[in-house]
């Protein structure tokens, strides 16, 4: 207990050994020192490695500090930057007897990616006592040996090291015999028993000795065997090794019952007491496991497993014995020859999951270690990728490498890579051995919205429903999440100085085009607006496209009649004369519908007529013609009904009424007059005739007057139309009107121009209308 409170004393005051080494190497900043004894208590200081590297305890902590190997003795406290130790540290189980003995210790840090070497010296104490692998020895000695006879010991074994180590031994008793000590070329003592008085075995058959051996630790600490001494007859000859040194050689792995050599010793003596055997008296711990001697003829062979990684040399303590109780001893050196038997070890000390596409060349993911424990060039070890991929493998030091990119990443090309290292060393034949990185490359918004097409044409029907759905537009975002994310917004633009909002709009999130409000073919034909895609990165990427919405005709405007007018105030008559022949153009019916395409494509049919054998009309030019020839006993008044249709589905159609008088004269026209007047029921005939009767009542003296006011306008009227008129020229009209285009109101002007000619006249005649009451008749007069 008091050696264990002295080892607390100095493991409180001890003198800790410390350098920092900067080196010239990306990835290791420093190397610190420590030396502190074994056996110290859990939780014990070690050192302040914040301090001694001239590191920030935050830094420790945000840079997420941890051990990367040695993790299993010592511990690291972040919050105070220091070391402490995690696991009592027993020197000898884990060095054994290879001095000095350290530990290394590799502290890592991340954001960015560091790491520190430590090395702590684990200094021995005197915590075993030396011991001995028999638990007795037992000799048969002739009395007749001679003063001054050795014979060998067994030696003890102290797995302390230095001053703590086996330092002597002591007999007792020494009444006949003495101990001697013998320096070997490895440090240890050969030791020897000196018989220093003669046997005499009449007087003592058994002699029982106690031989010590005493380490130099303080307290000191021993270890004892006793020792059996039978007293034979006289054997005054030992046996004598061949060699002092034997050496041997064998392959590690090799297998069990391999011959490593055979030794040999005689013995001049004859009988039994020249008869040898050979045993190994080496007293290494677990050298009885590994190798076995003959005893009878000195092979000695290979009964374990040898390794090259954990020993490379063996040294074999052996004995040759005759019956008589004398030896002599050897030795045997057994080196193991290495083989490529270990692949490389490859320890991931810090890896990425993931790093951004933007992210700068040399960019360091994943620092790695790498160890081969053969020797020679079994041992070096060379690291590549196997894959011809963005990144490249750097030796940052012996044993240390780090992966970096070493060109522009693009997530668009490859979201993800499986980094295959592998490491191979130089052996022959070569081994290796490989591991697997798996990096996610994180999206930056490098890309903007792409649409389908360069540009999108779109029709829809006049007479929509609002809110139709017209068609969709759609964009592609190459990135990724968020950053593909697409809005689609429409530009700001005037149609017809109207906002395009107040046409159309677009949703936000599917890109569909809906109608704001009903168009009409009529009032615009066409019209095109931009719309913008837009990503949800931060800052956001946009493009535009261009949009062109064409309105189609819907037949909904049935056709308008131009000519002839009708009208409530007069009544319009067409002349033919009863001459005319076959093919005559009486007049044409002019009409025009403001839809368009087929919608407005009009034909004319004859609806009903006073005689449907006398007349027909143009299917396409709407021109009204005799198909006979007139004939005196047709009549003067002729009525026609004319249907004006369009080719629209449905089909929309006008009526006009076409007067015609059949007559060569002005007075046989007017014969017919009172007949005309009737036909037209107009309310303003009613009102004249009420106004009429209304005046004859009332007043005899009225009615007179107009009765002779008539007589004479009458007269008057005869006289002019029997002067101008030859008898042989009907009122033969003749147009197409001159009418003006559709407006953007979609009504038509009503701005008429009719040209009347003589058909196959070489005239230009001018135009005479006589009117009467609510009855005219338009003719033409020759200059």
């Amino acid at each position: 207990m008091e050696y264990y409170r002295f080892l607390n004393g100095l493991t409180m005051t001890r003198q800790v050994l410390l350098f920092i080494s900067v080196l010239s190497l990306n990835s290791v900043h420093g190397q610190v020192s420590y030396s502190i004894p074994e056996e110290m208590e859990k939780g014990s200081l070690v050192g302040n490695i914040a301090q001694d590297l001239g590191l920030d305890i935050k830094r420790l902590k945000s840079g997420k500090a941890r051990i990367y190997t040695g993790d299993k003795y010592i511990e690291l406290d972040k919050d105070r930057g220091v070391l402490l130790i995690k696991e009592i540290i027993d020197r000898e189980a884990l060095c054994r007897q290879t001095t000095p003995c350290a530990l290394h210790v590799q502290i890592i840090l991340e954001n960015p990616i560091e790491f520190y070497r430590v090395t702590i010296e684990i200094i021995d104490i005197n915590d075993n006592a030396p011991v001995f692998q028999k638990d007795s020895m037992k000799f048969e000695i002739s009395e007749s040996a001679v003063t001054g006879a050795k014979f060998v010991l067994e030696r003890a074994f102290d797995s302390d090291i230095g001053a703590n180590g086996l330092q002597s031994y002591s007999l007792n008793p020494t009444d006949n015999f003495s101990l001697k000590l013998h320096g070997q070329t490895d440090g240890s003592k050969k030791v020897e028993m000196v018989l220093q008085k003669p046997l005499d075995r009449e007087k003592q058959e058994q002699i029982s000795l106690v031989l010590t051996a005493l380490d130099g630790g303080d307290p000191q600490m021993s270890g004892t065997v006793q020792i059996h001494v039978n007293v034979l007859d006289a054997n005054d000859n030992a046996p004598v090794f061949t060699q002092a040194v034997y050496t041997a050689s064998v392959v590690e792995n090799s297998q069990k019952g391999t011959l490593l050599t055979t030794v040999s010793a005689t013995d001049i003596d004859h009988g039994s007491y020249g008869l040898v055997t050979y045993s190994i008296s080496s007293s290494t711990i677990g050298i009885l496991d590994l190798f076995e001697i003959d005893e009878s003829n000195g092979e000695v062979r290979l009964i374990g497993k040898v390794d090259y990684e954990s020993d490379k040399h063996y040294q074999i303590d052996l004995e040759a014995k005759d019956k008589g109780g004398l030896s002599d001893s050897s030795k045997l050196v057994v080196d193991i020859v290495d083989v490529n038997d270990n692949s490389p070890l490859i320890d991931m000390m810090s890896t990425s999951k993931s790093i951004p596409e933007n992210a700068p060349s040399q960019t360091v993911i994943a620092v790695m270690s790498v160890h081969d424990p053969d020797s020679d060039n079994n041992g070096v070890v060379n690291c590549v990728l196997t894959q011809n991929i963005p990144f490249t493998i750097k030796s940052t030091s012996n044993g240390f490498y780090s992966l970096v990119t070493d060109s522009e990443l693009d997530r668009e090309g490859a979201f993800e890579y499986n980094i295959i290292v592998t490491c191979s060393d130089e052996g022959v034949p070569s081994l290796s051995s490989s591991v697997t990185l798996t990096l996610q490359i994180s999206d930056v918004n490098d890309n903007a919205p792409v649409f389908e097409r360069s540009s999108y044409e779109a029709y829809i029907i006049e007479n929509n429903t609002p809110r139709l759905s017209i068609f969709t537009v759609k964009a592609r975002d190459a990135d990724w999440n968020q950053n593909a994310r697409v809005s689609y917004i429409l530009e700001d633009s005037s149609v017809n100085g109207m906002p395009v909002s107040s046409y159309v709009s677009v949703s936000a999130d599917s890109g569909v085009i809906h109608s704001v409000r009903s168009f009409d073919y009529e009032q615009i034909k066409d019209f095109q607006f931009l719309v913008k895609a837009q990503d949800g990165g931060s800052p956001p990427l946009s493009s535009n496209v261009t949009v062109k919405i064409m309105i189609q005709d819907q037949n909904d405007n049935a056709p308008q009649v131009l000519y002839p007018v009708q009208t409530s105030s007069s009544l319009v008559a067409e002349m033919v004369p009863r001459s005319a022949d076959v093919g005559y153009l009486v007049t044409k019916v002019v009409a025009v519908d403001v839809d368009s395409g087929q919608n407005a494509w009009l034909s004319y049919k004859l609806q009903k007529a006073t005689d449907k054998a006398l007349f027909e009309v143009g299917l396409q030019n709407g021109e009204i013609r005799t198909i006979r020839q007139v004939t005196d006993k047709d009549v003067v008044k002729q009525r026609l009904t004319v249907v004006v249709e369009d080719n629209g589905q449905p089909s929309r159609s006008a009526t006009v009424n076409v007067n015609v008088a059949v007559a060569d004269s002005f007075p046989e026209v007017l014969s017919e007059f009172t007949d005309f007047m009737h036909d037209k029921d107009y309310n303003d005939n009613l009102t004249f005739y009420l106004v009429l009767a209304l005046a004859v009542v009332s007043s005899f003296f009225i009615v007179s007057f107009i009765a002779i006011l008539s007589v004479k306008c009458h007269r008057w009227r005869r006289e002019q139309m029997f002067y101008k008129s030859n008898g042989n020229l009907p009122v033969i009209p003749y147009y197409p009107p001159l009418y003006a285009d559709v407006g953007s109101t979609g009504t038509m002007r009503q701005v008429y121009n009719y040209d009347v000619s003589r058909c196959g006249s070489k005239y230009s005649p001018n135009i005479q209308t006589k009117s009467y009451g609510s009855f005219s008749i338009e003719y033409p007069i020759s200059l």
